[in-house]
């Protein structure tokens, strides 16, 4: 009997360009549902969206994918993501 071991990754990830007022927080949100993943997403001051995601790494994938496209109304110029320290987020949020 063979053991399968699922392995989570955990992501943080700045995008950039025209991404405030512009519903990105409320769409990335819906997406991380859709792709079962937790962690949250907050606007910056610098004007950027942050997010930190977890989940298999296939599903963090296709959210970093997402991210470049955003919401209907934001226009994205730069994605950065990076992996980090697995902290085990039981939902995904929205913050302030």
């Amino acid at each position: 009997m063979s053991e399968f071991k699922l392995v989570l990754r955990s992501y943080k990830i700045t995008i950039k360009g025209k991404v405030q007022g512009v519903a990105y927080r409320f769409n990335a949100q819906a997406m991380a549902h859709k792709l079962n993943l937790t962690g949250y997403v907050k606007n910056q001051f610098s004007g950027n969206v942050f997010a930190h995601v977890e989940g298999k790494e296939e599903d963090i994938n296709k959210f970093i994918d997402w991210c470049y496209l955003g919401s209907r109304l934001a226009k994205v110029t730069e994605v950065d993501a990076e992996e980090t320290d697995f902290v085990g987020f039981q939902n995904f949020e929205i913050k302030k």
